[in-house]
Formats: structure tokens, sequence, C-alpha cells
């Protein structure tokens, strides 16, 4: 991805909860509606953080073997430090850790705050996370498949290259937004009008809300207000 979106645009998408941006590029008609968004194994291990939006960084791990078994490894820890610099911050962690099940936690206190300080957001990862206490007091977001207790084997393989978790596939880059519904990646192409969109969706649902709130509720009135198309969802035109 190479159309970046300035801090103003990122805050605007920051402030809505990820099922508002589904819902929001779902009127853009650009994918499928069960597609772009993680499985719910993935799990926000700190839902009381505000949402994280930001470019994905991404590597693959194993833990279950040292790492001087593994002849697949091609990943140093320079290599990784300089595919974050590569990308723009704000920036998400992705990790797509190959071992099934997961054995050891590449994320713990040090690598928290050693992320954070590179102006990480927070991970996502199809495995574990540990330090639980120490890393939510910074504000550090873990999606995580499991918590885990040890670091085991843990090492890096690849960095900066397709991971897939979730059953979202993530390329660096890639603009994602999360919190504690789950991960969304936004379109490129339609990234800087997500916001907007967002606040269409939200406007046309108040509607509904606010008629089954109130006093002069019946069946036949919200029947009306559906049959109208007034709070109706609907995706855009396609030129």
């Amino acid at each position: 991805m190479s159309n970046y979106l300035n801090s103003e645009q990122l805050e605007s998408l920051a402030v809505w909860p990820s099922p508002a941006i589904s819902n929001a590029i779902e009127t853009f008609n650009v994918r499928s509606r069960n597609s772009g968004f993680m499985s719910s194994d993935i799990v926000c291990r700190f839902p009381d953080l505000k949402p994280i939006v930001g470019y994905a960084v991404t590597c693959t791990i194993r833990s279950s073997i040292p790492p001087k078994d593994d002849l697949e490894v091609k990943a140093t820890r320079n290599q990784w430090w300089e595919h974050i610099q590569s990308i723009p911050a704000p920036r998400i962690v992705v990790i797509q850790d190959l071992d099934d099940p997961p054995r050891g936690s590449f994320w713990g206190e040090v690598n928290g705050n050693v992320h954070h300080a590179m102006e990480c957001l927070g991970v996502i990862t199809n495995g574990g996370v540990r330090d639980l206490d120490e890393v939510r007091e910074i504000g550090f977001q873990f999606l995580a498949k499991e918590i885990l207790v040890s670091h085991a084997y843990v090492h890096q393989v690849e960095v900066g290259i397709p991971v897939t978790v979730g059953g979202l596939t993530v390329s660096p880059g890639d603009l994602l937004h999360a919190d504690q519904h789950g991960c969304v990646r936004i379109p490129g192409d339609i990234a800087g009008q997500v916001a907007d969109a967002a606040q269409i969706v939200e406007d046309r649902e108040k509607v509904i809300i606010d008629y089954c709130k109130s006093s002069d509720f019946s069946f036949d009135g919200l029947r009306s207000l559906y049959d109208s198309g007034t709070a109706f969802t609907a995706p855009r035109e396609e030129p």
C-alpha cells in the first residue's frame, strides 16, 4: 500500500468501533461481506483499551524447536527492526505462529515495551501472549489466540511477508483497525472515506434506534421506516 493516511484521517477512524468500520466498508461494495476480518479465535485481551488503527508489520515465528535446529530461519533482529522502520507509524504487529498448537510466546513485558517505543500500537497473532498486567499498563494492545506462560524456543522465521492470522491474509503496509470485537482490514482505495461512511451509517441506524426508544413506537411505524429506506444501509451504487 502506497497511499498512507495522515494522522488526522487515522484518528477519525480510531473513534469508531470495529463493527462500525465493518458496516462502513460494506457500503462501498468493494469486497464480499464475509471477508476482510479475522475469525473469533483471535481474542482481544484488553477490551477496555480504545481501538487501534495502524499499518501492518509482519513476521512468522516458531517456538517448538531451537532456532539453530530450524532450517527455515531467514530473519535477524536487525532485519525485523529495519522492516518496522520501513512502514509508516502508527504500526500494528501481525505475527503468524507456525506451530500448531502454539507453544511459546514472542510477546511479554520486554517486547511490549520495545515495540511500543517503536510506535507500534499492539500485536495481533494466532500465537500466544504473556505478562498481561505489565503490557496492559503501557497501553499496548494484545489480540491473540492463546495466553502462554513461557517463551520456549521462540524465534522469528521470516519478516516482511504476507501472513495469515485468524483466516485473514495481511501484507506489510495493510491498514488495520482492531478493538474488543476483533480486527478488520481497511481497503486502501477507500480508506480515506471510511470514517465519513461510518457516520452516514450511524445516522441511518439512529433513526431506528431513536424510534424504538420513543413512546410513539408501533410495529406499523417501524415497518414504515424500513419500507421507506430511511434507515437502510444499502451498498453504494457501482459507477
